[in-house]
């Protein structure tokens, strides 16, 4: 009964660490189903092929899009302290050095704002970014192909995907506080 009431404390170095945790884990655990989906989606003339071993690039939009979301999570301070600690830890993981990783994630944040502008909206950026990551205008119909743009039903549909990879603050702060 009082497990519901008294919040856990965590540090902002265990935020990072279930943060990270929680978007490889949605990210090898769900990808296959994100495959499928696209293989399959009604959208394409021909099947795109992803394998579901390709989730690289899905990765990097994950870790992009809830990064945004972070930064409108947490007063300023903190967000940067947290992120510095997810920086820190997501270099060592993908061995390189941290300037080196800080640019990939901007570069990263500057695709994405790029592929969805004029739109602030992040999912909506997010489903841009894996459309063209994954390289998926030629398997479109004619009409989207000579735009060069998604299939608006197709993006639909991705945005309800790509919701489902978004860290839920408000779950975490109903058990955890910082």
């Amino acid at each position: 009964m009082f497990s519901t009431i008294i919040k856990k404390k965590l540090s902002d170095n265990q935020v990072a660490n279930v943060f990270i945790n929680a978007i490889f884990d949605s990210v090898d655990n769900g990808f296959r189903e994100v495959a499928l989906m696209i293989n399959e989606d009604t959208a394409f003339v021909k099947s795109p092929n992803i394998s579901e071993n390709d989730n690289g690039e899905f990765g990097m939009i994950c870790i992009v899009g809830n990064l945004s979301f972070l930064e409108s999570t947490f007063d300023a301070e903190q967000a940067a302290r947290v992120e510095g600690l997810i920086f820190e830890k997501l270099a060592k993981i993908y061995d390189m050095e941290i300037g080196a990783f800080r640019n990939l994630i901007r570069d990263y944040q500057n695709f994405i704002m790029r592929v969805n502008h004029p739109s602030k909206n992040w999912i909506y950026g997010m489903s841009k970014a894996v459309f063209h990551k994954y390289k998926l205008n030629e398997f479109q119909d004619e009409y989207f192909k000579r735009m060069q743009a998604p299939n608006p039903l197709f993006l639909k549909r991705m945005d309800e995907v790509m919701g489902n990879f978004i860290w839920n603050w408000d779950a975490f702060f109903k058990k955890y506080r910082i």
